[in-house]
């Protein structure tokens, strides 16, 4: 069996940049091992798989993985999904909806950048964490602590999210996912995001990280529209906007990186 796969750097406009995502389309869902072992195989934050869905109103069914489980929501990888389907595989769609764990994700065009129509988790404090919080982020100035699928920690100023140098071993042991973030300077807030119990110590732009940092921002500085970045290594930009309770959009780019081909037995 040969399958096809495409690397797509999603939420920036230049190569080596956002965050990498391995796209693999298919006619039918493989089995859910063999999705994770090739997931485990690419060593990508994520490899996305989606087939042509049977649902009414749906274009396809989609899934992804980290190398080490299935995961129930991907921002950056159905980026890179959309932007695979619009302008490799050429299909003539003023949009594209995807069916997943988390409910029904609309995609569609906005000249050179993608629109993602993404569930809004609105974090709410959270109180039972670990005192050793603070010490996992290296004595980060922490002003609070939210939570809603992960862990969301608002840390003083941008300065302190730049520099922060977490423990890894340690915050594998208390939680498996973890967002820090501040108002910006020359965005509207920042992030970074940590994942070492599934198997990501940081990953470069994090999406569904953003289903919860867009309530609670939106909230925070009382805007509806917003600039976002995320301060990993390689960097990513992501436009934020709050529609209402239940949704929000978020958007970017995409580079094209590779095309290759899996080869299975």
């Amino acid at each position: 069996m040969k399958l096809t796969l495409y690397q797509v750097d999603a939420f920036t406009n230049k190569l080596f940049g956002g965050n990498p995502a391995a796209v693999i389309p298919l006619k039918r869902w493989l089995d859910t091992e063999l999705m994770q072992r090739i997931a485990l195989e690419n060593n990508l934050s994520e490899t996305v798989f989606f087939i042509p869905s049977e649902k009414k109103g749906v274009d396809y069914d989609i899934r992804w993985f980290t190398p080490l489980i299935e995961i129930n929501l991907c921002g950056h990888a159905t980026l890179a999904s959309a932007y695979t389907i619009f302008n490799i595989l050429k299909e003539k769609k003023k949009k594209i909806v995807f069916s997943s764990q988390s409910g029904l994700l609309t995609v569609r065009k906005d000249k050179s950048r993608l629109l993602m129509d993404f569930p809004s988790w609105k974090p709410e404090r959270f109180n039972e964490y670990s005192p050793a919080l603070s010490s996992m982020l290296n004595e980060a100035e922490i002003v609070g602590v939210y939570k809603h699928r992960d862990l969301l920690v608002e840390l003083v100023n941008e300065e302190a999210v730049k520099k922060c140098e977490p423990d890894f071993s340690a915050m594998k042991k208390h939680f498996d996912k973890v967002i820090i973030t501040a108002q910006g300077k020359d965005a509207d807030f920042v992030s970074r995001f940590f994942a070492p119990g599934v198997g990501i110590d940081e990953d470069p732009v994090t999406g569904s990280a953003h289903s919860q940092l867009i309530p609670f921002w939106s909230e925070k500085l009382g805007k509806s529209k917003m600039q976002a970045k995320q301060l990993s290594q390689r960097g990513g930009d992501i436009y934020c906007e709050q529609v209402n309770k239940e949704r929000v959009i978020m958007g970017g780019e995409c580079v094209f990186y590779m095309k290759g081909v899996i080869t299975l037995p």
